[in-house]
């Protein structure tokens, strides 16, 4: 029988108002792959902070029992001195410094008061070999794509001699074929007798790599499935988690009702901000109708967001040419200010950086982009304010104490809620939704699509910008397909597959 490496008994952890962990359990075998799977909330996030010292002890009730001790630490070094290495979903790299200087920050090589720089780009070098990177370690780490950096992540645990290693949404930022890659190195990191704890959204990744799945509902431990035994489907570990079965993912609009185009590019072409030789977007040209949900699908890389924040009052980009038309009147939108007053709204992929003021309440974030509807001769009338995002709380069925509470303490399911009631307020007659559900949880992204075809039934455009085709191909009217900058193909909902859009990116990549 496999040595039980890790034992959480009986964790409660609470919050001002809000209970965030009840009396978990949960048994990790040594050498296993473990996954943590649950909504948006469900505390998964909470017991892993936990368990590495982030929550010191005396914060939470209940033992951590690691390789037969118990164990009471009291901030994160403790834990990793013990070898439990957490990497986040947001990752803690410096971009202006070298992977070599990132890899032992604060655990520098050297004597005393003087670093080692041979010693620590030596060791990093074998350290960054090991988990397939070719890159130097005396490479900054803003040259280096995200796949990358989550691979220097995890080779900076390497270096802090992880026995057990957290992953918090390892593959939310990565492309399929660097999300295949990390998986197959944790399946790699196993046979060396490595053992791993993994949350992430991703059933089906979920499903390829995990040898026991334990589920949390609501602060609670529901179920441990064990797939030497147990069915472990997407659809049953759905069932865990959500508490019923979900037959259809994706919600079906009743009555199409498709209108005259509501948003028009031609020939857009978009250069690099900083290498303004470079083009990023070419000469692309497509619309959308109203209520029409259309998708652009591609690779990381290929344009979409480029494409889409330069459409968005030039926020990316510079020698910007081609046309724009809104409900067929060209237009030129010089700054945001002048895209929200055209009824046109940007849904970032970054909620958290570019989205979000996350130190301030739900209520100022929910009427950030139409202060003029709750203002009087510049002042804001708050009475105002708090009625609005109480509404908007109802209607998304954002999960919150009060709209006074930060959007920083929420989980990202019910952030992404904050972020669509931001730009819903604003009234906007077409919506841009860039990676619209990245990060959260199925019961949420459910939610999120209601939200978009209720928006489309009121006679709204929304574009879909999303690098999960299952999505792309369930919630969409008309598919565009983009790589390396352009457009390479469009495809009707009744003719799409994963194949076809996934042949049409290929066929361009070799140049057909």
């Amino acid at each position: 029988m496999a040595k039980i490496l890790l034992e959480m008994k009986s964790i409660t952890k609470t919050f001002p108002g809000v209970k965030a962990l009840d009396n978990v359990n949960l048994k990790v075998e040594e050498g296993e792959i473990h996954a943590l799977v649950g909504e948006n909330g469900a505390g998964k996030s909470t017991l892993m902070n936990v368990l590495s010292g982030i929550y010191p002890y005396g914060t939470y009730e209940g033992d951590i029992i690691y390789n037969g001790e118990v164990c009471k630490f009291g901030k994160i070094k403790d834990s990793e001195e013990k070898g439990i290495v957490i990497i986040h979903q947001e990752l803690a790299l410096i971009p202006y410094m070298t992977i070599g200087e990132n890899m032992f920050l604060g655990n520098e090589r050297g004597k005393k008061a003087a670093i080692d720089w041979s010693e620590t780009y030596g060791q990093a070098d074998k350290y960054l070999r090991q988990v397939g990177l070719k890159e130097s370690s005396r490479t900054l780490i803003k040259d280096i794509g995200v796949g990358k950096q989550q691979l220097v992540e995890i080779a900076k645990a390497l270096a802090k001699h992880a026995k057990l290693l957290i992953l918090d949404e390892p593959t939310a930022s990565l492309n399929e074929s660097d999300s295949q890659a990390l998986l197959d190195l944790m399946l790699e990191f196993k046979k060396q007798g490595m053992t791993s704890i993994i949350i992430s959204h991703k059933l089906n990744e979920i499903s390829y790599v995990a040898d026991k799945i334990t589920v949390i509902r609501d602060g609670s431990t529901i179920e441990t499935l064990d797939k030497a035994v147990d069915d472990i489907s997407e659809d049953r570990i759905i069932k865990g988690m959500v508490g019923r079965d979900l037959t259809d993912r994706f919600p079906k609009r009743t009555e199409k009702q498709i209108g005259d185009i509501n948003l028009e590019v031609k020939d857009w072409t978009v250069y690099h901000p900083l290498y303004t030789e470079r083009k990023v977007v070419d000469n692309v040209s497509m619309n959308v109708r109203k209520g029409e949900v259309v998708g652009i699908s591609g690779l990381m890389g290929a344009g979409r967001t480029e494409l889409a924040m330069s459409i968005f009052g030039r926020s990316y980009g510079t020698n910007i040419s081609g046309t724009l038309k809104l409900a067929g009147e060209e237009v030129e939108l010089k700054n945001v200010r002048e895209a929200i007053k055209r009824k046109l709204a940007y849904v970032t992929e970054d909620r958290k950086g570019n989205g979000l003021i996350l130190s301030n309440p739900i209520k100022i974030n929910t009427t950030l982009a139409n202060l003029d509807s709750i203002s009087a001769r510049g002042v804001i009338d708050k009475d105002k304010e708090y009625q609005i995002a109480v509404e908007y709380k109802e209607k998304l069925n954002t999960k919150c104490p009060t709209v006074e509470q930060n959007v920083g303490n929420l989980s990202g399911g019910n952030q992404q809620k904050v972020l669509l009631a931001k730009w819903m307020f604003a009234d906007p007659d077409v919506l841009i939704l860039d990676e619209p559900t990245r990060g959260i949880d199925v019961g949420a992204k459910y939610e999120i699509y209601c939200i978009i075809n209720s928006l489309v039934a009121e006679g709204k455009s929304v574009i879909m910008i999303s690098s999960e085709l299952p999505e792309v191909l369930g919630m969409c009217d008309r598919i565009y397909v983009m790589n390396e900058g352009k457009m390479v193909g469009e495809l009707e909902a009744e003719e799409a597959t994963q194949e076809r859009i996934m042949a049409q990116i290929l066929k361009s990549s070799k140049g057909e």
